[in-house]
């Protein structure tokens, strides 16, 4: 029996997918070799040696020890795209809220219980709350991954002028597109056009505060600013004085912090983005065959640290081989199987960065001592038997 540790509350149709003769999946699951979690911080968590794997039920990973998983041989899953359309969504309401005074229309209204002639009221109070139209104004996506590039996409359906940048962009989410998003050359030239400019990007060394002083200089006087994806891609200071200022019109987040709260034109959301029950189950789904696939064939899809490997099953046994991205590596490890009388089937390897995952195929058995020749060879960081 295979154990899967639970760390949040796991969406049921996600872990439907484990098969209960072969998995225990629980949160007091012991010794687990998979970990299924969302929010929960795992940096201070203690990693068994039989943990392999663990996958996230969401697209930031930033509550997961990554270097210390990749040190380890543990592979980290997140599932990117899954929860894409609810955040989308939210995306979509945001830029009417950061246009018109929506909130504070609501809340005034409730201050109207038990007054006369309302209706008169709200008409003559109504002119405080306006605000402008998306329709012909240009929106700047910062990031044009699976929701970036969703939210372009609605845009532009919306009559909106989309411009983009995303200097990773891959060639998957760019087919996926709109020919009507228009491409920009870096983020400056973004910050040049935009009425509204929204961030999808993760929480990086290199993004954090990104929405700075310097860079809101940049901006359209009065630019209208999204953030769905990280409370800390914005310096707040920056941000509150660009807000006093009028340079920002508004600011609408995903993710509230105190020095936020109650500051005009900021609108702040529970974090709501991946808060619908399609974005979880979703979610779930993915992260939980991504996990077995792993455990079982050794396959590895929208991994965060070790490159994408999937090498179809045809073969009676395969040895799974983490290791450091290094010179001939690959030739010791076919020599150790060679030597132990072991053919090789079939063979697929991959590398991103420093980290690389070699799967060997064979008909032949596969016995303790090969895979104790394997694990002594240098550079090599974990072997698994399937």
């Amino acid at each position: 029996m295979t154990n899967i540790k639970l760390y949040n509350k796991i969406s049921q149709i996600g872990l439907d997918v484990f098969d209960n003769s072969k998995y225990y999946v629980a949160e007091d699951a012991n010794a687990p070799e998979g970990i299924l979690v969302r929010s929960a911080a795992l940096h201070d968590e203690p990693f068994g040696k039989e943990l392999l794997a663990i996958a996230r039920a969401g697209a930031g990973v930033n509550n997961i020890p990554i270097d210390r998983c990749s040190e380890n041989g543990i592979v980290v899953f997140n599932t990117p795209g899954a929860n894409a359309n609810g955040v989308k969504e939210l995306a979509v309401a945001a830029l009417l809220l950061a246009s018109r005074d929506i909130v504070g229309g609501i809340n005034w209204v409730a201050t109207l219980k038990g007054q006369p002639e309302v209706g008169k009221l709200v008409e003559k109070g109504k002119s405080k709350f306006v605000g402008p139209e998306i329709k012909g104004k240009t929106l700047g996506v910062i990031g044009l991954g699976a929701i970036g590039g969703m939210v372009a996409n609605t845009a532009c359906a919306l009559d909106m002028d989309v411009v983009g940048c995303d200097p990773y962009i891959t060639v998957k989410n760019a087919w996926s597109i709109s020919r009507a998003v228009r491409k920009a050359d870096d983020y400056d030239a973004v910050y040049a056009q935009s009425d509204y400019i929204t961030y999808h990007i993760p929480s990086l060394p290199s993004t954090k505060g990104i929405i700075n002083k310097e860079n809101i200089a940049k901006m359209k006087d009065g630019v209208r600013i999204i953030n769905l994806s990280r409370g800390d891609l914005a310096n707040i200071p920056d941000l509150i004085e660009a807000l006093e200022s009028g340079k920002v019109a508004s600011y609408v987040t995903d993710f509230p912090c105190e020095e936020l709260i109650g500051i005009p034109h900021v609108v702040c959301i529970p974090h709501l983005g991946a808060s619908t029950p399609e974005s979880e189950d979703n979610c779930a789904v993915m992260a939980s065959e991504q996990l077995i696939d792993y455990i079982e064939n050794g396959n590895i899809r929208n991994s965060v640290n070790y490159p994408e490997i999937v090498l179809p099953r045809t073969e009676a046994n395969r040895v799974i081989v983490l290791h450091e991205n290094i010179p001939n590596i690959i030739t010791q490890i076919s020599a150790a199987l060679a030597s132990d009388n072991v053919n090789i089937e079939s063979l697929l390897s991959q590398a991103k960065g420093n980290n690389a995952v070699s799967i060997f195929g064979s008909n032949d058995s596969i016995n303790e001592a090969i895979v104790a020749d394997i694990a002594a060879i240098k550079g090599v960081v974990r072997v698994l038997v399937r």
